[in-house]
């Protein structure tokens, strides 16, 4: 059994390959019942966030399931095998567990100790759960790394002076601006991340505040919140007559604003300054829109210099959560190997009732007629005897077994009791 986790992020790729990697997952229920029909996974599980794609999946034959993946991952037209191989990164088994963990406590986030992202490993949790993905193996480990995420909140103080990419819009609509009060500002989506720029949007004396969302429900109650206004996505064109910033983070698959609508726009704004910022990935806004006059477009990849701040204190306790990580990765690691003994103690016990049958079986026959009280009292005995046989070996694999520190014990046991001999030879001897 392998644990393998596969995958690009904003170390690996750039923002135009991570969004078309992106694009091809529109709908999660439609990629699980693809994933699930690959005989070389038995678990799965896909997740997305701004800065990332990744797969994780329990599997026999690891090479096949990395040939998987990556043409699931190149399925792009524009996506050719040679860029994705470039960013395209495997974790193994114990490393695999790491990387997850530290995903999940935001120790690789383009801004170290940003709470969003656990959020974001949950949800896609819970949607490989409803359409029955994952198993026991991956079931534990994400449980865990949730738990290990919050050992690293509560025991370090990764999230001290922390900022998500949603504070880092607003700072850096701040320095464009000088100050944002007086601003009209209008938000593309209601998801968490726009409910974070409205929750660091408080305080600024903003003018006005604007959502419009595809599901205008949803936008009217995120408006409602903070005293803002829900509008439609049909009417974003006259909106951006007022607006001055906007702020886009929807799960829209192509661009919701295109650089001849700003054009347009900007004409019967007499070019009064207009201050775009696009965290969403896929990007919801034509990066052609930066090419116009009193225009300024940023994506995610350019809040990165924002998020440092505050950067030297967070790196300081990120090693405390390292260790926290390391040793949690451990632990989870040495659970899955006792999974590899399982088989093997299973074998072990089938062979010791079968050989306590066959040889129960030939003593009756010699007896004579036994009464069942008799008959009862040797199966107890030939039972209590072969489980006390057992109990020192099957407590040493359960212990003692590890496949790097003690590959050599499963294969001598399994040769010491003959378990891999032909299933109709019960291991008695021949009278």
């Amino acid at each position: 059994m392998n644990l393998l986790l596969f995958g690009v992020n904003h170390k690996t790729a750039a923002l135009s390959l991570r969004e078309k990697i992106a694009s091809l997952i529109p709908d999660l229920g439609q990629a699980y019942q693809s994933l699930k029909a690959w005989p070389e996974f038995s678990e799965v599980l896909l997740y997305t966030t701004c800065n990332r794609v990744e797969l994780m999946c329990v599997t026999e034959e690891p090479e096949a399931a990395g040939a998987r993946v990556r043409a699931f991952f190149s399925r792009h037209p524009e996506i050719t095998p040679e860029a994705l191989e470039e960013s395209f990164y495997t974790r193994r088994d114990q490393e695999a567990v790491r990387h997850l963990f530290r995903v999940a406590a935001s120790l690789d986030s383009m801004v170290l100790g940003e709470p969003q992202i656990l959020g974001q490993v949950k949800a896609a949790y819970r949607a490989a759960t409803e359409h029955q993905a994952t198993g026991p193996i991956l079931n534990r480990l994400l449980h865990k790394a949730f738990s290990v995420a919050k050992r690293v909140r509560c025991e370090t103080g990764i999230g001290d002076q922390a900022v998500s990419v949603s504070y880092a819009a607003v700072t850096l609509g701040r320095k464009i601006f000088g100050e944002l009060a007086g601003k009209n500002v209008l938000l593309l989506g209601a998801g968490e991340m726009a409910e974070l720029a409205l929750e660091h949007l408080r305080g600024q004396n903003v003018a006005r505040i604007s959502v419009a969302n595809r599901t205008l429900e949803r936008g009217v109650r995120l408006a409602q919140r903070f005293g803002g206004e829900a509008v439609s996505l049909e009417e974003l064109e006259p909106q951006l007559l007022t607006a001055d910033i906007l702020i886009s983070s929807t799960g829209a698959g192509d661009f919701l604003l295109t650089r001849d609508q700003v054009r347009t726009a900007m004409r019967r704004r007499k070019q009064r300054p207009l201050f775009l910022i696009d965290i969403a990935v896929p990007r919801n806004l034509d990066p052609a829109i930066n090419d116009l006059d009193n225009v300024y477009l940023y994506n995610i990849d350019d809040l990165q210099e924002v998020a440092e701040q505050g950067r030297e204190h967070r790196q300081q306790e990120a090693a405390k959560a390292e260790r926290v990580v390391a040793a949690e990765a451990l632990k989870f690691q040495d659970w899955l190997a006792t999974l590899e003994v399982f088989p093997t103690i299973i074998d072990l016990k089938d062979k010791a009732e079968a050989i306590c049958q066959a040889e129960l079986k030939k003593t009756l026959s010699h007896l004579g007629p036994v009464t069942p009280e008799q008959r009862q009292a040797l199966e107890v005995l030939t039972s209590s005897i072969t489980q006390k046989l057992l109990h020192d070996p099957i407590i040493f694999l359960k212990r003692n077994h590890h496949p790097k520190r003690s590959p050599r014990d499963l294969p001598l046991v399994r040769r010491l009791f003959n378990l891999d001999a032909d299933p109709q030879d019960n291991g008695s001897e021949k009278n």
